[in-house]
């Protein structure tokens, strides 16, 4: 399961970065300037993604001040550009979009998602990492719902439980799921309680394509 990174919305990310920004001034920011600076009226709203980034770790704040709030590690502005390459379904396997795709049903960049470096998992320098687009929502109490992007770490073998992406050649299918290897199968489990898992024959080619490494919500028009 993806911890503290799962959650680290659009939102959370302005927040952060508009804090790197005001902390380089060596003077950090009220609620109100930081609900302001990224788009939200509600200063309860701020206070509650203030609460999420402490419990993430991301910063260390005191309640009693307006303005004691600084951020852990700073965050560094230089951007990874990530490639989407596509949709993946989180619910029943998706179709293949593209005939005679080879990657995950994908076969050429659709689009590209910029994050800060700094955002990263520790170690990875962004080069090797891919997105997807989440359509379903099998994976929901991951905090995986439809619309996010997964940021992906390309991988070709899993433990069990462990959340990847998979493409099932013989179908032409993707899915997202927490992946099980079992005595003649493999089941590829949902993390929504509603939803069945999916049983695969070993006999069945499988091929494991890259393991979630962070997860950018898609909070729209909402504030949550």
């Amino acid at each position: 399961m993806v911890r503290t990174r799962r959650g680290l919305n659009e939102r959370h990310q302005k927040i952060i970065e508009y804090l790197n920004e005001r902390m380089s001034t060596g003077y950090p920011p009220s609620i109100r300037e930081i609900g302001e600076a990224v788009g939200i009226t509600s200063t309860s709203v701020v206070t509650y993604y203030l609460k999420q980034l402490t419990e993430m770790g991301k910063i260390e704040r005191d309640a009693k001040f307006s303005r004691a709030v600084r951020l852990v590690d700073p965050v560094s502005r230089e951007l990874v550009k990530i490639p989407i390459l596509g949709p993946i379904a989180a619910g029943e396997p998706m179709l293949v979009p593209a005939p005679g795709a080879t990657y995950l049903g994908i076969g050429n960049e659709m689009d590209a998602v910029d994050v800060a470096r700094s955002l990263l998992p520790s170690g990875e320098k962004g080069s090797e990492l891919f997105a997807l687009k989440v359509k379903g929502e099998s994976m929901i109490d991951a905090m995986i719902n439809d619309g996010d992007i997964i940021i992906m770490k390309p991988a070709i073998k899993a433990n069990n439980g462990e959340m990847v992406a998979i493409w099932l050649p013989n179908r032409d299918e993707t899915t997202l799921k927490y992946f099980f290897k079992e005595k003649d199968r493999y089941r590829l489990q949902p993390a929504n309680p509603t939803m069945k898992p999916i049983m695969i024959d070993k006999t069945e080619p499988l091929e494991i394509k890259g393991k979630v490494v962070m997860v950018i919500r898609n909070v729209g028009n909402v504030a949550v």
